[in-house]
């Protein structure tokens, strides 16, 4: 072949390659550069919006009072959010009690019917009690005037029970979105991952499919190498061995994503004992300040957090304009906020609850309860 006709034959070439649409390099830095503008929005200052309309607050809550039931008292998450509900509450009036328990459905039955008895105005099911679980009781409360609400529990995209009078969802879809485009960044486009969940738990349903579906949509030589489902009361005994085995099996995975960050306290431990701290990446959801800790260390990388007290603040809001007649708001609104080597600083040292989101958010519900 003489050179002018493999010149011809090298020019057709690039010209069915043009034809052809885009590389498969211009798909990954295309990718790429999308997933580093949806973090952005995540990395900035999180801002006070109003819910809803101002209202008087007080005269709202006056005489009222509220039962909230935790999956399980154990959870410090869960317990730090009622306890500031206690709080947020008692500055407009309202009585907010939490009724303990160890995650059984034999006691929330309990606490459902002493809210009954005791004629309580809101039952608040926060972050993991599915309604349906103790329907024959919820419905007893509701035809004895009990408004039944849940607060940090539902993805907008789930449908609310019936027995439900007002649902405050929480973008648990959106968590996924999130921690798919930051595996994506923190590896150039190049993530290999084990990801380890609990399908037993509602939200992790549209978390991880959003997880998936954005990997696929920005990620193109990204991949999912292991998923690890471990049930919740399994935690302390099966997420570690088989994060160590799944690490030591594919040396490729540089990427662990624990998608609540209470397994986290397992995944480090995993990570250490396969030799692979700080060469295998970890990012996680909630905010809990011993992972908050462990980012300061150099022993995890990214942990996506919601404020527990703007949490609290946006449960009374919105428990108390359902409970007044009012529209309440589809959703907490609360934002999320990625703390990573650059910022985690700002949550303290050692790492506390509701530090570093700032602190807008109470002047802003103050202002629209009409107490400030």
């Amino acid at each position: 072949m003489n050179k002018r006709v493999l010149l011809a034959s090298i020019t057709s070439f690039a010209a069915l390659l043009c034809l052809a649409g885009p590389s498969h390099a211009d798909e990954a830095a295309d990718g790429l550069a999308r997933a580093k503008a949806n973090l952005a929005k995540y990395q900035a200052k999180p801002e006070f919006v109003a819910p809803g309309e101002p209202f008087d607050a007080m005269a709202c809550a006056k005489g009222k009072k509220m039962l909230s039931i935790p999956n399980n008292s154990g959870n410090p998450f869960l317990k730090g959010i009622i306890d500031r509900m206690k709080t947020a509450g008692a500055e407009v009036g309202l009585e907010v009690r939490e009724w303990e328990n160890q995650g059984q459905p034999s006691q929330w039955v309990q606490g459902v019917e002493m809210a009954i008895r005791e004629k309580y105005d809101i039952i608040d099911l926060i972050s993991g009690i599915d309604p349906g679980t103790i329907e024959p009781q919820l419905k007893a409360a509701k035809e004895a005037g009990v408004k039944v609400m849940t607060s940090h529990f539902y993805d907008p995209s789930f449908e609310q029970n019936p027995v439900v009078s007002s649902s405050l969802t929480i973008g648990f879809g959106e968590i996924g979105t999130i921690l798919a485009d930051w595996s994506t960044v923190a590896t150039e486009g190049k993530a290999n991952i084990a990801i380890v969940v609990s399908n037993e738990v509602p939200p992790t349903i549209p978390l991880v499919a959003n997880f998936k579906k954005q990997l696929a949509e920005n990620c193109p030589n990204c991949k999912i190498v292991q998923e690890i489902n471990v049930g919740v009361t399994e935690w302390g005994t099966k997420i570690q061995p088989a994060v160590q085995s799944a690490v030591q099996a594919n040396p490729e995975i540089n990427v662990v994503i624990p998608i609540y960050d209470s397994m986290s306290q397992f995944v480090v431990p995993a990570l250490r004992l396969a030799g692979k701290t700080g060469e295998v990446k970890l990012a996680t959801f909630n905010g809990t300040p011993f992972v908050l800790d462990y980012i300061q260390q150099g022993l995890a990388d990214m942990d996506i957090g919601e404020s527990l007290d703007w949490i609290a603040y946006a449960t009374i809001d919105g428990h108390l304009r359902d409970a007044c007649g009012m529209k309440s708001p589809t959703a907490l609104n609360v934002p999320f906020y990625i703390f990573d080597k650059n910022n985690a600083h700002e949550a303290g040292t050692p790492a506390q609850f509701d530090t570093g989101y700032g602190d807008a958010y109470k002047a802003g519900f103050r202002k629209l309860w009409g107490i400030e």
